[in-house]
Protein backbone atom coordinates (compact mmCIF):
# COMPACT_ATOMS: atom_id res chain seq x y z
CA UNK A 1 0.00 0.00 0.00
CA UNK A 2 1.54 3.50 -0.79
CA UNK A 3 2.01 5.33 2.45
CA UNK A 4 2.64 2.06 4.16
CA UNK A 5 5.92 2.06 6.08
CA UNK A 6 8.39 -0.63 5.11
CA UNK A 7 10.02 -2.97 7.11
CA UNK A 8 13.89 -3.45 6.88
CA UNK A 9 15.27 -7.03 6.78
CA UNK A 10 18.48 -7.29 8.35
CA UNK A 11 18.68 -11.11 7.06
CA UNK A 12 17.29 -14.34 5.24
CA UNK A 13 14.67 -16.57 7.39
CA UNK A 14 15.09 -20.14 7.62
CA UNK A 15 11.56 -20.66 7.06
CA UNK A 16 10.67 -21.45 10.58
CA UNK A 17 9.24 -18.30 11.61
CA UNK A 18 12.28 -17.26 13.94
CA UNK A 19 14.12 -14.03 13.08
CA UNK A 20 17.81 -14.83 11.28
CA UNK A 21 20.46 -15.21 14.06
CA UNK A 22 22.86 -12.00 14.26
CA UNK A 23 25.61 -11.89 11.29
CA UNK A 24 29.41 -13.08 12.66
CA UNK A 25 31.13 -10.53 13.98
CA UNK A 26 34.39 -9.49 12.40
CA UNK A 27 36.58 -9.94 15.77
CA UNK A 28 35.50 -13.53 15.94
CA UNK A 29 37.05 -13.88 12.61
CA UNK A 30 39.95 -12.18 13.05
CA UNK A 31 40.79 -14.23 16.29
CA UNK A 32 40.57 -17.75 14.41
CA UNK A 33 42.85 -16.47 11.87
CA UNK A 34 45.08 -15.28 14.46
CA UNK A 35 45.20 -18.86 16.31
CA UNK A 36 45.63 -20.18 12.87
CA UNK A 37 48.68 -18.24 12.25
CA UNK A 38 50.22 -19.03 15.05
CA UNK A 39 49.40 -22.96 15.21
CA UNK A 40 51.28 -22.51 11.63
CA UNK A 41 53.84 -20.86 12.92
CA UNK A 42 54.53 -23.06 15.63
CA UNK A 43 54.12 -26.05 13.47
CA UNK A 44 56.84 -24.44 11.01
CA UNK A 45 59.23 -24.15 14.20
CA UNK A 46 58.49 -27.51 15.30
CA UNK A 47 58.64 -28.77 12.24
CA UNK A 48 62.47 -29.51 12.02
CA UNK A 49 63.19 -30.60 15.12
CA UNK A 50 60.17 -33.04 14.58
CA UNK A 51 62.28 -34.34 11.38
CA UNK A 52 65.25 -34.26 13.28
CA UNK A 53 64.16 -36.47 16.51
CA UNK A 54 61.97 -38.81 13.93
CA UNK A 55 65.05 -39.51 11.38
CA UNK A 56 67.30 -39.88 14.35
CA UNK A 57 65.32 -41.43 17.41
CA UNK A 58 62.18 -42.52 16.40
CA UNK A 59 63.24 -44.23 12.89
CA UNK A 60 65.92 -46.09 14.15
CA UNK A 61 64.42 -47.19 17.36
CA UNK A 62 61.61 -48.73 14.99
CA UNK A 63 63.87 -50.32 12.78
CA UNK A 64 65.72 -51.84 15.70
CA UNK A 65 63.24 -53.60 17.44
CA UNK A 66 61.84 -54.89 14.13
CA UNK A 67 65.06 -56.16 13.27
CA UNK A 68 65.50 -57.73 16.38
CA UNK A 69 63.27 -60.44 15.38
CA UNK A 70 65.12 -61.51 12.71
CA UNK A 71 68.22 -63.95 12.08
CA UNK A 72 72.03 -62.74 11.54
CA UNK A 73 70.93 -62.38 7.64
CA UNK A 74 67.78 -60.37 8.53
CA UNK A 75 66.05 -63.01 5.85
CA UNK A 76 64.03 -64.93 8.25
CA UNK A 77 61.85 -64.08 10.90
CA UNK A 78 63.82 -65.64 14.09
CA UNK A 79 60.66 -64.48 16.86
CA UNK A 80 62.35 -64.23 20.38
CA UNK A 81 65.39 -66.59 19.41
CA UNK A 82 67.65 -62.97 19.40
CA UNK A 83 66.17 -62.65 23.34
CA UNK A 84 66.51 -65.90 24.35
CA UNK A 85 70.37 -65.78 23.37
CA UNK A 86 70.58 -62.41 26.05
CA UNK A 87 69.94 -64.83 28.84
CA UNK A 88 71.61 -67.81 27.39
CA UNK A 89 75.11 -66.93 26.17
CA UNK A 90 77.70 -66.18 28.90
CA UNK A 91 79.34 -63.29 27.30
CA UNK A 92 76.35 -61.77 27.09
CA UNK A 93 75.26 -62.57 30.64
CA UNK A 94 78.14 -61.32 31.78
CA UNK A 95 77.58 -58.07 30.23
CA UNK A 96 73.89 -57.67 32.15
CA UNK A 97 75.81 -58.61 35.61
CA UNK A 98 78.33 -56.26 35.23
CA UNK A 99 75.81 -53.15 33.92
CA UNK A 100 74.12 -53.93 37.08
CA UNK A 101 77.10 -53.46 39.01
CA UNK A 102 77.87 -50.52 37.40
CA UNK A 103 74.12 -48.76 38.01
CA UNK A 104 74.28 -49.70 41.62
CA UNK A 105 78.05 -48.96 42.23
CA UNK A 106 79.13 -45.93 40.41
CA UNK A 107 76.65 -43.20 40.53
CA UNK A 108 75.83 -44.14 44.58
CA UNK A 109 79.47 -43.40 44.87
CA UNK A 110 79.95 -40.77 42.48
CA UNK A 111 76.94 -38.96 44.07
CA UNK A 112 78.43 -39.63 47.66
CA UNK A 113 81.68 -38.16 46.99
CA UNK A 114 80.23 -35.42 45.13
CA UNK A 115 78.23 -35.00 48.23
CA UNK A 116 81.11 -34.59 50.44
CA UNK A 117 83.25 -32.77 48.25
CA UNK A 118 80.39 -29.74 48.21
CA UNK A 119 80.04 -30.04 52.29
CA UNK A 120 83.75 -30.17 53.45
CA UNK A 121 84.79 -26.95 50.33
CA UNK A 122 81.80 -24.84 51.39
CA UNK A 123 83.90 -23.10 54.17
CA UNK A 124 87.22 -22.78 53.38
CA UNK A 125 88.60 -20.25 51.41
CA UNK A 126 89.92 -21.91 48.91
CA UNK A 127 87.07 -24.44 47.85
CA UNK A 128 86.97 -22.51 44.46
CA UNK A 129 89.93 -23.27 43.68
CA UNK A 130 89.46 -27.33 45.42
CA UNK A 131 85.86 -27.91 43.11
CA UNK A 132 88.04 -26.45 40.30
CA UNK A 133 90.41 -29.10 40.07
CA UNK A 134 87.55 -31.87 40.99
CA UNK A 135 85.31 -30.52 38.24
CA UNK A 136 88.39 -30.34 35.51
CA UNK A 137 88.32 -34.21 34.30
CA UNK A 138 84.47 -33.38 32.79
CA UNK A 139 86.71 -31.61 30.41
CA UNK A 140 88.43 -34.44 29.57
CA UNK A 141 86.91 -36.89 26.42
CA UNK A 142 86.30 -40.46 27.56
CA UNK A 143 88.94 -41.73 25.23
CA UNK A 144 91.88 -39.34 26.54
CA UNK A 145 90.90 -40.29 30.03
CA UNK A 146 90.53 -44.25 29.32
CA UNK A 147 94.17 -43.66 28.06
CA UNK A 148 95.44 -42.10 30.91
CA UNK A 149 94.23 -44.85 33.30
CA UNK A 150 95.05 -47.58 30.99
CA UNK A 151 98.60 -46.16 31.65
CA UNK A 152 97.61 -45.43 35.14
CA UNK A 153 96.67 -49.45 35.79
CA UNK A 154 100.06 -50.53 34.20
CA UNK A 155 101.40 -53.65 36.08
CA UNK A 156 104.83 -52.66 36.24
CA UNK A 157 105.76 -50.31 38.65
CA UNK A 158 108.20 -48.17 36.78
CA UNK A 159 105.64 -47.22 34.40
CA UNK A 160 101.38 -47.88 36.10
CA UNK A 161 100.89 -44.74 38.97
CA UNK A 162 98.75 -47.11 40.73
CA UNK A 163 101.27 -50.29 41.27
CA UNK A 164 104.27 -47.61 42.04
CA UNK A 165 102.28 -46.65 44.62
CA UNK A 166 100.78 -49.78 45.93
CA UNK A 167 104.32 -51.16 45.87
CA UNK A 168 106.12 -48.50 47.69
CA UNK A 169 103.62 -48.79 50.80
CA UNK A 170 104.06 -52.79 51.07
CA UNK A 171 107.73 -52.26 50.86
CA UNK A 172 107.79 -49.75 53.36
CA UNK A 173 105.76 -52.70 56.18
CA UNK A 174 107.47 -55.86 54.04
CA UNK A 175 110.79 -56.88 54.13
CA UNK A 176 111.95 -56.97 50.48
CA UNK A 177 113.46 -59.78 48.50
CA UNK A 178 117.41 -58.43 47.62
CA UNK A 179 118.36 -61.04 44.98
CA UNK A 180 115.09 -62.70 43.52
CA UNK A 181 115.99 -65.81 41.42
CA UNK A 182 119.11 -66.21 42.75
CA UNK A 183 120.49 -70.04 42.83
CA UNK A 184 123.63 -72.08 43.00
CA UNK A 185 124.76 -74.45 40.47
CA UNK A 186 124.70 -77.78 40.35
CA UNK A 187 128.20 -78.14 41.28
CA UNK A 188 128.10 -75.67 44.27
CA UNK A 189 128.41 -76.54 47.96
CA UNK A 190 124.82 -75.70 48.08
CA UNK A 191 121.13 -77.91 47.92
CA UNK A 192 117.80 -76.87 47.93
CA UNK A 193 116.26 -77.02 51.32
CA UNK A 194 112.58 -76.82 50.18
CA UNK A 195 110.49 -73.77 50.55
CA UNK A 196 113.00 -71.58 48.57
CA UNK A 197 115.99 -71.84 50.76
CA UNK A 198 119.30 -73.12 50.12
CA UNK A 199 122.06 -75.37 52.65
CA UNK A 200 125.47 -76.20 52.57
CA UNK A 201 126.16 -79.64 51.68
CA UNK A 202 127.98 -80.14 55.34
CA UNK A 203 128.62 -78.61 58.12
CA UNK A 204 130.67 -75.87 58.62
CA UNK A 205 134.12 -76.04 60.99
CA UNK A 206 136.05 -73.16 62.61
CA UNK A 207 139.26 -71.99 60.65
CA UNK A 208 137.82 -73.22 57.57
CA UNK A 209 136.34 -70.25 54.93
CA UNK A 210 132.70 -71.37 53.72
CA UNK A 211 132.24 -70.45 50.17
CA UNK A 212 128.58 -69.84 49.14
CA UNK A 213 128.78 -69.09 45.57
CA UNK A 214 125.00 -67.98 43.95
CA UNK A 215 124.42 -67.49 40.19
CA UNK A 216 121.14 -65.80 38.40
CA UNK A 217 121.31 -62.31 39.37
CA UNK A 218 120.58 -59.64 37.08
CA UNK A 219 123.34 -56.91 36.97
CA UNK A 220 120.73 -54.21 37.53
CA UNK A 221 119.31 -56.00 40.66
CA UNK A 222 122.74 -56.17 42.25
CA UNK A 223 123.73 -53.47 45.15
CA UNK A 224 124.71 -50.39 43.81
CA UNK A 225 127.94 -50.33 46.72
CA UNK A 226 128.38 -53.79 46.25
CA UNK A 227 132.35 -54.34 45.72
CA UNK A 228 135.10 -57.01 44.46
CA UNK A 229 134.44 -60.12 46.50
CA UNK A 230 137.28 -61.39 48.66
CA UNK A 231 137.93 -64.57 50.63
CA UNK A 232 138.61 -63.83 53.96
CA UNK A 233 141.85 -64.81 55.70
CA UNK A 234 141.47 -68.43 57.82
CA UNK A 235 141.04 -67.94 61.56
CA UNK A 236 142.39 -70.16 63.61
CA UNK A 237 140.58 -73.10 66.31
CA UNK A 238 137.61 -71.64 68.57
CA UNK A 239 137.39 -68.51 66.43
CA UNK A 240 134.14 -68.01 64.85
CA UNK A 241 133.06 -69.09 61.13
CA UNK A 242 133.80 -66.66 58.50
CA UNK A 243 133.15 -67.23 54.17
CA UNK A 244 132.02 -65.23 51.17
CA UNK A 245 128.87 -65.11 49.80
CA UNK A 246 129.16 -63.96 45.72
CA UNK A 247 128.23 -63.45 42.74
CA UNK A 248 130.04 -66.97 40.82
CA UNK A 249 129.39 -64.93 36.95
CA UNK A 250 132.70 -63.15 35.13
CA UNK A 251 131.49 -61.36 32.35
CA UNK A 252 132.75 -62.11 29.79
CA UNK A 253 133.88 -65.53 30.29
CA UNK A 254 136.83 -66.60 32.05
CA UNK A 255 136.00 -67.24 35.89
CA UNK A 256 136.19 -70.92 37.69
CA UNK A 257 133.31 -72.12 39.38
CA UNK A 258 133.70 -72.08 42.88
CA UNK A 259 136.20 -69.60 43.09
CA UNK A 260 136.24 -66.08 43.77
CA UNK A 261 137.99 -64.17 40.60
CA UNK A 262 138.21 -60.28 40.69
CA UNK A 263 135.75 -59.67 38.54
CA UNK A 264 132.82 -60.79 40.63
CA UNK A 265 130.83 -59.24 43.14
CA UNK A 266 129.80 -59.78 46.99
CA UNK A 267 126.14 -60.22 47.47
CA UNK A 268 125.92 -57.12 49.77
CA UNK A 269 123.20 -58.02 52.13
CA UNK A 270 122.61 -61.83 51.53
CA UNK A 271 121.49 -62.98 55.16
CA UNK A 272 122.83 -66.32 55.74
CA UNK A 273 121.91 -68.31 59.40
CA UNK A 274 123.31 -71.19 61.18
CA UNK A 275 121.11 -74.21 61.73
CA UNK A 276 122.25 -76.97 64.69
CA UNK A 277 119.40 -79.39 66.01
CA UNK A 278 116.40 -77.55 63.81
CA UNK A 279 117.19 -74.06 65.52
CA UNK A 280 118.83 -71.00 64.43
CA UNK A 281 121.75 -70.64 66.26
CA UNK A 282 122.96 -67.61 64.86
CA UNK A 283 122.45 -64.99 61.94
CA UNK A 284 124.36 -62.17 60.49
CA UNK A 285 124.40 -60.62 56.60
CA UNK A 286 127.19 -60.20 53.97
CA UNK A 287 129.16 -57.46 53.47
CA UNK A 288 129.82 -55.40 50.48
CA UNK A 289 132.71 -57.53 49.36
CA UNK A 290 130.71 -60.50 50.30
CA UNK A 291 132.10 -61.81 53.65
CA UNK A 292 130.35 -62.53 56.90
CA UNK A 293 131.91 -63.62 60.00
CA UNK A 294 129.57 -66.02 62.64
CA UNK A 295 130.33 -66.53 66.21
CA UNK A 296 131.77 -69.73 67.69
CA UNK A 297 128.35 -71.20 68.35
CA UNK A 298 127.99 -71.75 65.19
CA UNK A 299 130.88 -74.36 64.52
CA UNK A 300 129.41 -77.63 63.44
CA UNK A 301 126.26 -75.72 62.43
CA UNK A 302 124.97 -76.33 58.75
CA UNK A 303 124.48 -72.59 56.95
CA UNK A 304 121.15 -71.68 55.45
CA UNK A 305 120.43 -68.71 53.09
CA UNK A 306 116.80 -68.07 54.25
CA UNK A 307 114.14 -68.53 51.44
CA UNK A 308 113.35 -64.72 52.10
CA UNK A 309 116.96 -63.86 50.06
CA UNK A 310 115.38 -65.13 46.90
CA UNK A 311 111.23 -63.89 46.75
CA UNK A 312 110.41 -62.53 43.41
CA UNK A 313 109.90 -58.84 44.34
CA UNK A 314 106.17 -57.50 44.72
CA UNK A 315 105.29 -56.06 41.44
CA UNK A 316 101.84 -54.82 43.03
CA UNK A 317 97.94 -55.81 42.07
CA UNK A 318 96.54 -56.85 38.95
CA UNK A 319 94.25 -54.11 38.48
CA UNK A 320 93.24 -55.08 35.12
CA UNK A 321 93.17 -58.52 35.57
CA UNK A 322 90.10 -60.56 35.62
CA UNK A 323 88.82 -59.76 39.43
CA UNK A 324 89.29 -56.67 39.28
CA UNK A 325 88.94 -55.03 36.19
CA UNK A 326 85.76 -54.04 36.29
CA UNK A 327 85.89 -51.67 39.59
CA UNK A 328 88.89 -50.43 38.02
CA UNK A 329 86.92 -49.19 35.72
CA UNK A 330 84.27 -47.75 37.99
CA UNK A 331 87.12 -45.80 39.68
CA UNK A 332 87.93 -44.12 36.56
CA UNK A 333 84.47 -43.09 36.18
CA UNK A 334 83.88 -41.76 39.14
CA UNK A 335 86.78 -39.91 39.07
CA UNK A 336 85.96 -38.47 36.00
CA UNK A 337 81.95 -37.73 37.05
CA UNK A 338 82.06 -37.32 40.79
CA UNK A 339 82.89 -33.41 40.04
CA UNK A 340 79.73 -33.13 38.09
CA UNK A 341 77.75 -34.13 41.37
CA UNK A 342 79.57 -32.16 43.55
CA UNK A 343 79.22 -28.81 41.36
CA UNK A 344 75.19 -29.54 40.99
CA UNK A 345 74.96 -30.57 44.82
CA UNK A 346 77.03 -27.40 45.79
CA UNK A 347 74.55 -25.32 43.77
CA UNK A 348 71.58 -26.90 45.68
CA UNK A 349 73.76 -26.28 48.81
CA UNK A 350 74.16 -22.84 48.25
CA UNK A 351 69.99 -22.71 48.34
CA UNK A 352 69.50 -23.92 51.39
CA UNK A 353 67.58 -22.11 53.99
CA UNK A 354 70.81 -20.81 56.52
CA UNK A 355 68.32 -20.09 59.33
CA UNK A 356 67.32 -23.53 59.58
CA UNK A 357 71.07 -25.24 59.83
CA UNK A 358 71.63 -22.12 62.50
CA UNK A 359 68.70 -23.00 64.76
CA UNK A 360 69.40 -26.26 64.35
CA UNK A 361 73.51 -25.87 65.46
CA UNK A 362 71.52 -23.22 68.70
CA UNK A 363 69.36 -26.12 69.76
CA UNK A 364 72.41 -28.21 70.05
CA UNK A 365 72.75 -30.30 67.21
CA UNK A 366 76.70 -31.10 66.32
CA UNK A 367 77.63 -31.02 62.81
CA UNK A 368 76.99 -35.00 62.13
CA UNK A 369 73.51 -34.36 62.77
CA UNK A 370 72.86 -31.28 61.30
CA UNK A 371 74.13 -32.80 58.35
CA UNK A 372 72.54 -36.37 58.33
CA UNK A 373 69.19 -34.88 59.91
CA UNK A 374 68.82 -31.44 58.05
CA UNK A 375 71.37 -30.87 54.99
CA UNK A 376 70.88 -34.67 53.55
CA UNK A 377 66.79 -34.32 53.48
CA UNK A 378 66.76 -30.62 52.21
CA UNK A 379 69.26 -31.46 49.51
CA UNK A 380 67.06 -34.76 48.60
CA UNK A 381 65.84 -33.72 45.37
CA UNK A 382 69.35 -32.46 43.72
CA UNK A 383 70.66 -35.60 45.57
CA UNK A 384 68.08 -37.52 42.95
CA UNK A 385 68.70 -35.59 39.70
CA UNK A 386 72.33 -36.64 40.23
CA UNK A 387 71.62 -40.26 40.63
CA UNK A 388 69.49 -40.48 38.25
CA UNK A 389 71.36 -38.85 35.88
CA UNK A 390 74.31 -40.96 36.88
CA UNK A 391 72.33 -43.65 36.12
CA UNK A 392 70.90 -43.11 33.34
CA UNK A 393 74.85 -42.40 31.87
CA UNK A 394 76.49 -45.50 33.07
CA UNK A 395 73.57 -47.92 31.42
CA UNK A 396 75.73 -46.13 28.33
CA UNK A 397 78.82 -46.37 29.33
CA UNK A 398 81.19 -47.27 26.47
CA UNK A 399 84.24 -45.62 25.70
CA UNK A 400 86.23 -46.14 29.21
CA UNK A 401 85.85 -50.33 29.13
CA UNK A 402 87.11 -50.55 25.86
CA UNK A 403 89.99 -48.59 26.27
CA UNK A 404 91.22 -49.18 29.74
CA UNK A 405 90.21 -53.25 29.58
CA UNK A 406 93.01 -54.98 27.70
CA UNK A 407 92.19 -57.90 25.22
CA UNK A 408 92.51 -60.62 28.09
CA UNK A 409 90.62 -58.88 30.11
CA UNK A 410 87.59 -57.09 28.29
CA UNK A 411 85.40 -60.79 28.21
CA UNK A 412 85.02 -59.87 32.23
CA UNK A 413 84.68 -55.68 32.31
CA UNK A 414 81.98 -56.19 29.14
CA UNK A 415 78.80 -54.40 29.48
CA UNK A 416 75.94 -54.22 26.91
CA UNK A 417 77.08 -51.22 25.40
CA UNK A 418 80.18 -52.87 24.57
CA UNK A 419 78.26 -56.23 23.64
CA UNK A 420 76.24 -54.01 21.16
CA UNK A 421 79.15 -52.89 19.46
CA UNK A 422 81.05 -56.13 19.39
CA UNK A 423 77.84 -58.06 18.40
CA UNK A 424 77.38 -55.56 15.56
CA UNK A 425 80.28 -54.88 13.81
CA UNK A 426 83.06 -57.22 12.83
CA UNK A 427 83.25 -60.55 10.64
CA UNK A 428 81.13 -62.38 13.29
CA UNK A 429 78.77 -59.40 13.12
CA UNK A 430 74.96 -60.57 14.37
CA UNK A 431 72.59 -57.94 13.48
CA UNK A 432 69.74 -59.57 15.45
CA UNK A 433 71.83 -60.01 18.26
CA UNK A 434 72.78 -56.64 18.97
CA UNK A 435 69.73 -55.09 17.95
CA UNK A 436 67.91 -57.51 20.47
CA UNK A 437 70.97 -55.40 23.37
CA UNK A 438 69.52 -52.25 21.71
CA UNK A 439 66.42 -52.62 23.02
CA UNK A 440 67.43 -54.28 26.06
CA UNK A 441 68.62 -51.01 26.62
CA UNK A 442 65.94 -48.86 25.94
CA UNK A 443 64.16 -51.21 28.23
CA UNK A 444 66.44 -50.60 31.14
CA UNK A 445 66.36 -46.78 30.43
CA UNK A 446 62.31 -46.10 30.17
CA UNK A 447 62.25 -47.02 33.94
CA UNK A 448 64.44 -44.59 35.54
CA UNK A 449 63.26 -41.80 32.51
CA UNK A 450 60.15 -42.20 33.60
CA UNK A 451 61.11 -41.72 37.42
CA UNK A 452 63.19 -39.07 36.53
CA UNK A 453 60.12 -37.35 34.68
CA UNK A 454 57.59 -38.13 37.49
CA UNK A 455 59.74 -36.26 39.63
CA UNK A 456 60.02 -32.85 37.44
CA UNK A 457 56.63 -32.64 37.19
CA UNK A 458 56.27 -33.18 40.76
CA UNK A 459 58.80 -30.39 41.73
CA UNK A 460 56.73 -28.38 39.03
CA UNK A 461 53.77 -28.86 40.55
CA UNK A 462 55.11 -27.30 43.96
Amino acid sequence: MAGAPSTTRTGVGDGSGRPPGPAPAAGARGGTRTRHRRTVTAAAFLLPALLLLGALVVYPIGYSVQRSFFDRSGDSFAGLDNYVTLFTDDTIRTAVRNNLVWVVVAPAVATALGLIFAVLTERVRWGTAFKLVVFMPMAISMLAAGIIFRLVYEQDPDRGVANAVWVGVHDTFAESSGFPRARPLPVHPLKAAGGGAYVTKSPVRAGEPVALPLIGVPPAQMPEDARPARTPAASGDGGGISGTAWLDFTRGGGGKPNAVDPKELGLKGLRIEAVMDGRVVARTSAAADGTFTLPAAADGAVLRLPASNFREQYNGVAWLGPNLVTPAIIGSYVWMWAGFAMVLIAAGLAGLPRDVLEAARVDGANEWQVFRRITVPLLAPVLGVVLVTLMINVLKVFDLVFIIAPGSAQDDANVLALQLYRSSFGTDADLGVGSAIAVLLLLLVLPVMAVNIRRMRRENRR
